[in-house]
């Protein structure tokens, strides 16, 4: 298995632990009421809650294009010591992410995303050349 299979499945754990994360915040904000019923009446998530909910869909977005990343790699045959640390700058920085995104700290938060989205892009970029 490449390391960039490797780091995949570890993104896909990590998605796990997030959604985790966000499901108790969540439910200490709305009531386990409202999460396991049919959630007909929208309810507003703020504060922690509301940012680990943001944080969890754009991992989502984010685990999309990486996904594509690792796939474009591994089955074009491209897997490099470069594509390799890229992927692992992604798990990386999704990790930290998470801790940024729920205290709030906007530029930083920012930073963290950019380098986990550019080490995708190259590793895509890397599989074409």
């Amino acid at each position: 298995m490449t390391t960039e299979i490797t780091i995949l499945a570890w993104a896909a754990l990590l998605l796990v632990a997030q959604f985790v994360l966000m499901a108790i915040a969540v439910n200490l904000q709305v009531g386990p009421a409202w999460t396991s019923g049919p959630r007909d009446e929208p309810r507003t998530l703020n504060g922690m809650a509301g940012r680990l909910h943001r944080a969890f869909n754009n991992m989502l977005e984010g685990l999309m294009l990486f996904t594509v990343a690792v796939v474009v790699v591994t089955l074009g045959d491209a897997a490099t010591p470069g594509t390799a640390l890229a992927a692992k700058i992604f798990l990386a920085a999704r990790i930290a992410y998470i801790p940024a995104y729920a205290s709030g700290i906007p530029l930083l938060r920012s930073i963290i995303w950019g380098a986990g989205f550019f080490a995708t892009v190259y590793m895509i970029a890397q599989a074409l050349i």
